[in-house]
This record gives C-alpha cells, structure tokens and sequence, in this order.
C-alpha cells in the first residue's frame, strides 16, 4: 500500500479559509433573510390592524435587494451560478482549463468593475435619503454594489487558485471537473 499524497498546505489554507468565508456568508445570507421575513410579517400584521407603516415597502425593496446582492456572493463561494458544463466538459482537458481560467479572469473583471463603479456613485448619493427614512443615506443603501461586488471578486480569486494549480485528471471519471469554474 502506498502512502497517500503529501497535501500541499497552501492548497489547505485556501480550502480551510474558503469554507470560513462560505459560513461567513451563510450567516450574513440567514440574518438578511429572517430580518426579511420579520419586516414583511410585521408590515403585514400592521396593515391588516389598519396602522400600514410607511417605511414597509421601501425597507423591504432594500432587504430584497441586499439579498441579492449577498446571496450572489455565497453562490459564488458555492460554485452554485447558472453553468453550461456540458459545452466545457466536451473540450480536451487542456483547453477545458484555458478557458475556465480565461472565464474566471472575466467574472473577476466585471465584477471590479462593478465595484469600482458601484463605490464611485457612492459619495454622489450621500445626499440623497430613502423617502421614507430620510435619516438613511442612499449611500449606505447602494452599498450593497461594491461591498458585494469585493466579496464576489474574493470568491472567484480563490477558484481561480484551484484552477491555475490544477492537474490533469486521471483518465477515469472523478477528477477535478473544470466546467463548475464557469457562470
């Protein structure tokens, strides 16, 4: 029997902070979604009471949103956006990798940029408020765009890790399979 392959400690590192930052994520995604449910249900049992809010719909347009935004981000860390592995899965192995990476690198470009837009507009609408809360700064709502677009980036660099260090599978199904790296 032979011994198993030394891991490489880096490859660990990425993999141990990867699943911290996924959980990180998940907790972020779980509070927005039960603050959600608890905004909706008290702007519903308030209307049916005749005493509507009228911060209701505005907070909960923003909670949508910022799901979103945030939850896109957990897809990322997931591997879990919209694919077409079987168009990549037909490539020969090499070329399956070029273009992974080549997608990777233009995922991680848009989304700097979308940052870098997203965090541009945000001094422009630092005075302008939400209608219905005029103490909450726009600014702090459109936030979502480059803080988002900076936790994607993240996500997609560390699958950029995985697939720049990867080796060409073993001829038998099972190995590393180079389309979940596509959107």
């Amino acid at each position: 029997m032979t011994a198993p392959a030394a891991q490489d400690p880096r490859s660990s590192r990425v993999h141990r902070f990867r699943d911290r930052y996924g959980k990180a994520l998940e907790v972020l995604v779980g509070a927005l979604m039960v603050l959600m449910a608890a905004e909706v249900t008290l702007g519903v049992v308030f209307r049916s009471i005749g005493h509507s809010l009228i911060w209701y719909d505005e907070v909960a347009s923003v909670l949508l949103a910022w799901l979103t935004f945030y939850g896109a981000a957990l897809a990322s860390v997931k591997r879990a956006h919209i694919g077409c592995p079987e168009v990549i899965d037909a490539m020969p192995w090499r070329m399956r990798r070029a273009f992974a990476i080549a997608a990777q690198l233009v995922v991680i470009a848009f989304f700097a940029l979308l940052g870098w837009v997203g965090a541009s507009i945000l001094p422009i609408l630092a005075t302008d408020a939400m209608v219905s809360l005029p103490w909450i700064p726009m600014s702090v709502v459109q936030s979502v765009i480059p803080v988002s677009s900076a936790l994607i980036v993240i996500a997609e660099v560390l699958h950029l890790v995985d697939l720049v260090g990867a080796r060409e599978p073993p001829a038998a199904p099972g190995g590393l399979s180079l389309a979940d790296g596509t959107h």
